[in-house]
Formats: structure tokens, sequence, C-alpha cells
């Protein structure tokens, strides 16, 4: 029997086997109790990363999208997306974020990220980024590789109401997880079979990647408790015309260090931006080099409809310094700057994140409503004080140079 690793509790217990992969996740991730032990794991055989699966679900129905939002969205509509979803029922239960891992670049591609809504892009620790996803209209039947949690997934989990999904966490961490309300809704690695259980491990004499179903993972999370209902996630407004006051921009880089940075092109054909990561070290921007950041799930690569770029204030927690055991911490409450790319246009705005339990939405100097681009949306997170400088030559947008005051 393949042993998958899932439960649902109110105070989570660490296990030590949560971190295998080598890469600069070098946080300690320490048990928060010694007196458990790791759950043994049987390979998936590894032939099954060789033939990624096709998603079963599709992500909207065949309708013209409309503008939708802050609120009063369709019962047929998804609030994350401002599209239509051909069955409507897939709206009746939370949001589930995942942690998803980005380094050692080694390890790369991602699994399913490209099927969720939104996807948070941020700084972990020691130069490195990591995503959480949120899957909401639509699942994927396999992402992967899971990773271990951060202070700024609490932000995540509490705007989108979620169920969330990870490896592990450094043991302050994670008692600052379970104490925000939702410990019901927390699912980790554990001693527990699948299936049904919805998280396994494959190959685990190589990386040992943890992976996950995220429609299982709604599944598992009903069956202990978690109630299949719809949550107010009003706060977005879309639009599928293009707003006035932005200026022409088909590239977007975000540099975080030498070894770290992406880069969004705008594609006329599709008119969305295309996902590329670094594939080596680079001390200046001269020497950049980008690869297509491609999904293993689906074979293609990524692409977003809206790419936001938020200036949060970054912080070290728990007293911790610059350095391999730093513990960062991201404010994303209150407003804030922010610039957003959609239709091949850049547009300086305001995040605005007024309630804890509401997703950010975004505004224009005036005050007024900023409408996404109907379809999903990727946010990279950087410093507040983190530089911005135009693009010149053939590229047209801005480099954004992450810092931590």
């Amino acid at each position: 029997m393949l042993k998958r690793a899932v439960s649902i509790m109110l105070l989570i217990l660490m296990i030590s086997a949560c971190s295998p992969s080598p890469g600069p996740d070098v946080v300690t991730e320490a048990p928060a109790t010694a007196t458990i032990t790791p759950a043994p794991t049987t390979a998936v055989p590894p032939t099954e990363t060789t033939a990624p699966p096709t998603p079963t679900t599709a992500p909207t129905a065949t309708v013209t999208p409309q503008a939708y939002g802050p609120d009063n969205f369709p019962e047929n509509v998804n609030p994350l997306t401002g599209l239509a979803v051909s069955d409507p029922t897939i709206l009746d239960r939370r949001p589930v974020a995942v942690k998803v891992q980005m380094f050692p670049r080694g390890q790369r591609p991602p699994y399913g990220v490209s099927l969720a809504d939104i996807v948070f892009d941020f700084y972990q620790n020691l130069g490195a980024t990591r995503l959480t996803a949120i899957f909401y209209g639509q699942d994927a039947e396999r992402v992967s590789p899971i990773r271990s949690a951060r202070l700024f997934d609490i932000e995540i989990v509490s705007m989108f109401d979620a169920t969330f999904a990870f490896g592990s966490a450094d043991h302050r961490i994670l008692n600052r997880i379970v104490n925000q309300g939702f410990g019901d809704r927390l699912i980790i690695e554990s001693q527990t079979e699948c299936p049904p259980n919805p998280m396994c491990r494959v190959e685990p004499n190589g990386p040992n990647y943890l992976i996950t179903d995220t429609a299982l993972l709604t599944e598992w999370a009903a069956e202990h408790g978690v109630p299949k209902e719809r949550p107010d996630l009003s706060g977005m407004s879309f639009d599928p015309e293009v707003p006035e006051g932005g200026q022409p921009a088909d590239t977007a880089i975000v540099r975080y260090n030498f070894s770290n940075y992406n880069r969004w092109e705008y594609d006329e054909a599709t008119g969305r931006y295309l996902r590329f990561q670094e594939n080596a070290d680079a001390q200046d921007v001269a020497a950049e080099s980008f690869a297509p950041l491609m999904d293993g799930l689906t074979g293609e690569q990524v692409a977003a409809d809206n790419v936001v770029v938020l200036f949060a204030t970054h912080s070290y927690a728990f007293q911790t310094r610059p350095g391999p055991n730093e513990i960062v911490e991201i404010d994303l409450t209150g407003t804030g700057r922010a610039f957003a790319f959609r239709d091949g246009q850049v547009y300086e705005l305001t995040w605005n994140r007024t309630q804890n339990d509401a997703p950010l939405y975004l505004t224009f100097e005036d005050g007024a409503r900023y409408p996404y681009k109907p379809g999903n949306t990727w946010y990279n997170v950087i410093g507040s004080s983190s530089g911005v400088e135009p693009l010149t030559g053939e590229d047209n947008g801005y480099r954004f140079i992450f810092a931590i005051p």
C-alpha cells in the first residue's frame, strides 16, 4: 500500500522527515515534538513523473467574459478570476492553498501551478523564493513539490479563507500558524495511508517530492470536519475592457538576487504574460539568463492574465538576522505600492487589504477600483524599499530589484 501522509488537526505535531530535499531552504525545520516518529513512505513509481496527467477540470465555461465585482458575483462566476465556471458547485467549498517549491533550480519544473487562480511568489530565506498557489475554480490532479510554510502564508490563508496544504515548518512558524484560528484547515504530512489521503511522496531515493491532488484535498478536509460551503470572497473587480491610464509594457523583471530572478513577457497572440525563470547565476543584470518556466502537469509554459508586483514591508522575525537561519515576516496589511500588468499595459496603483479575511484589491490614485483582466493572477511580493527602474533597449517595461531594509 502506498503511504500518504496527511492529517487535519487543531494542534499539529511536526515530524522530522518533512524536509528531505536539498537546496537553499536551510531554515532549521525542527520538530515541535521529539516523540513523533516519521511516517514510512513508499514510492509512487518514478515513471509517473515522465507522463504528466492531463488536467480534468475545465477552467471556465465557454462564456464571453464580462465585468464583475467587487461583490455580488453570479453563482457561476469565480470571484478570484471573474470567469464563469462550467460547474458552479465547484465553488461550494473553500479555496485550497498549496505550498510549492521553486528552488533548488535543478528540481524544477513545478507541477500544477498554472491551473491555480492566484499564485503568490515571495521571499522565503537565503535568497530563495517559494510559491503559494490558490486553487478554487478548477483543480489540479498533481501539485508538487510541496514544501514548508512561512509566516506570510498566514496572510494568504486568512485572505482566502483557505484550506492549507504544506510539508512542514520551523517550530516557531508552526506555532504562529496553528494559533490563527484555522488550525482545523491545515493539512500536513503525518502517519496515514494513501489512498484515500491526498498527499504522497514519489522517488524517495531521489528528491523525494511530496505531491497532492487538490480535489482530494477538498474531499479529505470535508471528511474531517471542514464544511463544504461557499465562502464570501468579495473584493476583486474584473473587466475585459482595458482600463485607461496605463502605459505600454510587455516585460516585467523581478530580481531577488544574483541567483533568483524571473521575467514576464507579454504574448500578444494569447493576451497573456509568459513566465521565464533564471537558469544561471548573474552577478549583474547584463548577465541575466532565462528559460521558460514550464508546468510539469500540463507540459506548457506558465502564463498569467495579470501580473502584479506588490511592495510590502519585510522584517526579520524572532530576532533572526540575514543568513541561513533568517525568518522573514511580510506585512501585507493596510495599503502599499503596486504595479499591475495586463494586456501589454502597466498601471502604478495602490494595493489595499482593509479586511484580514478578504482578498486584497487594487485602486487607482483617485481611489477607484482597478479592474483585473478576467483570468488568473500572479503576485510577486517584494520589499517596500525595493528599487524600480525602466527597462531600456528592446524591452519595454520595468525591472524590480528586491531589497529588505
